[in-house]
């Protein structure tokens, strides 16, 4: 059973009181939900954060569906400065979305709600004197990869002729476009930790390491799925999170991977193909 304190009894009466109030000032009121807010509106067990499926797909539209975001933005603006991590703390913005896949509309239109402007949208948008404060302000900026490991150079490029300038000006700049390091792999080492592995202690849906037509290894749970780059003696980074570490240990009998952020954070078995 709960317990009503007596300062609850005492306080209760006094928010009751100046429900008008806090209702005018944008608070929850005791009073009945006027006909024009949304009391029917399902909340998140996140609530009072954002609905993370909500967040997701704002994230996600942000790349290039400029009508399903204005339906979600412009009912709740907020969004317009929602962030997702694919995994692995690759974190994206919704601003990010647009500005590495060079979609000034969307840029343009989420600026204008309040998402925060940051050197990759400003590269992206050709705002050049923005970029070199930022350059000049922080040297050595220019090598930092946005979302995916996306180099500054590439979201210049991205923004196409209006970009041209900057994406010049980086370029004489230099170390603008660093490249995430990738050793290479034999199609035996490929071979032998590419398939499915259970996951130690349960709970957890089993991890698929595959193979795409190019050789390039995809890390894949619960419908998520992100590239996987090589640092050399079977030991990968996946796009987006250079300081996590997953490492494989091939032996004859069997395989087994571990997820290093930095500690070791989920071990599992590669199953016995039958």
């Amino acid at each position: 059973m709960a317990t009503i304190t007596r300062r609850a009894l005492l306080v209760t009466p006094a928010l009751l009181a100046a429900g008008s109030k806090l209702t005018a000032q944008g608070s929850v009121s005791a009073g009945p939900a006027s006909s024009n807010a949304a009391a029917s509106t399902k909340l998140s067990a996140a609530f009072p954060t954002h609905d993370p499926d909500l967040v997701r797909e704002v994230v996600g539209v942000s790349h290039g569906n400029i009508a399903r975001l204005k339906e979600l933005v412009d009912r709740q603006p907020a969004l317009a400065r929602a962030s997702w991590d694919w995994g692995f703390g690759d974190w994206e913005s919704a601003l990010g979305a647009a500005s590495h896949v060079g979609n000034r509309e969307i840029a343009e239109y989420l600026l204008s709600k309040g998402a925060r402007p940051s050197i990759f949208s400003a590269t992206m948008l050709g705002q050049l004197d923005v970029v070199k404060a930022f350059v000049a302000a922080s040297p050595g900026i220019q090598q930092v990869r946005g979302p995916h490991s996306i180099s500054l150079l590439r979201h210049a490029r991205a923004g196409g002729a209006p970009a041209r300038p900057v994406l010049d000006y980086l370029t004489a700049v230099g170390a603008a476009d660093p490249a995430p390091p990738q050793a290479p792999l034999t199609p035996e080492q490929v071979a032998s930790i590419a398939g499915a592995y259970a996951v130690e202690g349960g709970g957890l849906e089993p991890i698929v390491i595959a193979s795409g037509s190019n050789g390039q290894l995809s890390f894949a749970q619960a419908g998520r799925s992100r590239i996987l780059r090589h640092k050399g003696s079977l030991e990968f980074s996946p796009a987006g999170a250079d300081n996590v570490r997953i490492a494989f240990e091939v032996r004859p009998e069997s395989v087994a991977l571990a997820v290093h952020d930095p500690d070791v954070v989920l071990r599992a078995k590669k199953a016995v193909e039958q």
